[in-house]
């Protein structure tokens, strides 16, 4: 370690320290494996660098709309391997945010749960698929790609044995496994309900308008190619606002690996990030925008012996180098389940002022049976890559039920001239720093744009709370920005919950009372917050 960096890690520390006596929203701990016992000896409210996982959380969504956790595993001395450094991250993640992990389901159950018969049905799949993938663990230990799906499941037990230890000291039911597999399966779940009941998506005939997409994302590289701009902003239930920014540095020894290092948003519970929005200490950066499959005849291509989107996200994180890694490693066992247009940068071949080399930009799209994907390192060279919710790809777009959707209710599902598409196509050129990319991505003037047809979510930033028919507390609830050389040191702004731009109310649950927000703020009106790790340097 450099000599720098360990005075930086210093200084974190005493900072911490103070933090902590200061205010009680700062929670440490400290995670020691007795490799006697097979256990975890837990020093909360402590740092120490020795430790085998160590870390804290700034329990920060009601004064600045996020929560704050890092995590730092694998550095100890007594750390015996990956899969236990895996196991620790989990185990201290669980037992520091554990208070938000329950409130987080509590909330996010009802908007998927309908009743007991969806309920069986999920848990009969993600046992079946939990038991595939264990088995497949302990039958191809010689796989890297297969230790590192061990990885992930250690991380996943380790998660449930934090939260059950947090619960003893309070008196509380443990979380069952089905609980944090629900969590971290929330996106899958999206398209695995529809696949298990067929009545639970609307037929085709009900929809007059694309439903209710997750995200928009913005591109931009400015015409010199003096930096490159990134951004996101979710669009989902508002019930799904218990944010956390997450910063994690795990110390992995397994040769494959292209890196332990990542920032992002995310959630309680969740070992992912959903949005999604990353940057990888791979130098990679990655984020998505989700696609509707229309085509029901696809959900029977899922079946519980693949592996969930969340999982070959994670895996593709920890093998890939480059885009097309990427990519390949998140084809395999194709779950069919959170289809999106994934957008992965690869830093290393952009050279600011100079020119992008290819492979700069990968854009990866799934669907049941198919993942496709191609270099648009040509498209970014051009200005930009706007991502919201129609398939690119020529054969994802017709094999996911476009071209008919298109044909009777018209260009809402057309992948040049739906809304977004001509609202970025227009104003992106307007875009040339932080600022003006943090507009853009708040953007939503459905009042006056003709391209919004006063439709408070055809833009980029929904308000499906201000429809005047049946309005609901869903749309835009957050956004993500950073650029070329801030993202290079895990550096992002963040700002959670629907948008204001140009005058709009900020939004409240009080007309919205019947919808589970345990633990969320009452009144959304937060600004960007710079998120910046403290506990690891690039």
């Amino acid at each position: 370690m450099r000599l720098n960096e360990k005075l930086l890690i210093a200084l974190a520390f005493a900072s911490l320290a103070v933090a902590c006596v200061q205010s009680k929203q700062v929670r440490l701990a400290t995670a020691y494996w007795d490799a006697t016992y097979k256990s975890v000896v837990l020093k909360d409210g402590v740092l120490e660098k020795e430790g085998d996982a160590y870390g804290f959380f700034n329990d920060s969504l009601s004064t600045t709309g996020w929560g704050v956790l890092e995590l730092r595993a694998g550095y100890g001395i007594t750390t015996e391997t990956d899969e236990v450094t895996y196991f620790l991250a989990g185990y201290l993640e669980g037992f520091l945010t554990a208070d938000q992990i329950y409130d987080n389901y509590h909330n996010m159950y009802p908007q998927l749960i309908g009743d007991s018969k969806t309920l069986k049905l999920v848990k009969d799949f993600m046992n079946k698929q939990d038991n595939w993938t264990r088995q497949q663990v302990k039958l191809n230990k010689e796989s890297p790609f297969w230790r590192h799906v061990g990885f992930l499941v250690a991380q996943v037990d380790g998660l449930q044995a934090g939260v059950a230890h947090w619960a003893k000291t309070q008196g509380r039911t443990p979380l069952s496994l089905f609980a944090v597999q629900f969590l971290n399966g929330v996106g899958d779940l999206l398209d695995l309900i529809p696949a298990l009941i067929p009545g639970a998506r609307p037929s085709l005939e009900h929809y007059r308008e694309p439903p209710m997409g997750h995200c928009s994302a913005l591109i931009k590289m400015l015409p010199g190619f003096e930096d490159l701009l990134f951004a996101h902003s979710s669009w989902y239930t508002y019930a799904a606002t218990m944010r956390i920014y997450k910063h994690w540095d795990f110390n992995i020894h397994e040769s494959s690996a292209a890196t332990g290092k990542m920032s992002f948003s995310s959630y309680p519970g969740f070992l992912v990030s959903l949005d999604d929005f990353y940057l990888l200490g791979s130098g990679l950066m990655m984020t998505q925008t989700t696609n509707s499959v229309f085509n029901s005849s696809l959900f029977s291509l899922i079946k519980p012996d693949s592996l969930f989107a969340w999982q070959r996200v994670r895996l593709a994180h920890n093998l890939a180098r480059t885009g097309e890694e990427w990519a390949e490693t998140f084809s395999k066992f194709n779950s069919g389940t959170y289809n999106n247009q994934y957008m992965v940068v690869d830093m290393s071949r952009v050279s600011l002022g100079k020119e992008l080399k290819d492979g700069a930009l990968t854009v990866v799209e799934q669907i049941p049976g198919l993942v496709e994907y191609s270099d648009q390192t040509p498209a970014l060279r051009r200005g930009h890559w706007p991502s919201y919710n129609v398939p690119f790809h020529a054969e994802i777009y017709k094999r996911s039920g476009y071209p008919e959707m298109r044909e009777k209710h018209g260009d809402d599902f057309s992948y040049d001239l739906c809304p977004r598409a001509k609202i970025f196509r227009r104003d992106h050129g307007n875009v040339n720093d932080l600022d003006s990319l943090k507009y853009i991505m708040r953007y939503n003037d459905y009042k006056n744009d003709p391209y919004s047809q006063g439709n408070p979510c055809k833009t980029i930033c929904c308000r499906n709370d201000l429809k005047e028919e049946k309005p609901s507390p869903g749309g835009c609830y957050d956004t993500k920005v950073t650029d070329f050389g801030r993202a290079r040191k895990f550096i992002a702004e963040a700002l959670n919950g629907p948008t204001t731009q140009g005058g709009l109310p900020p939004f409240s649950w009080e007309r919205f009372n019947s919808t589970a927000h345990q633990g969320l703020p009452h009144v959304y009106n937060f600004t960007f917050v710079t998120m910046q790790p403290v506990l690891f340097t690039p």
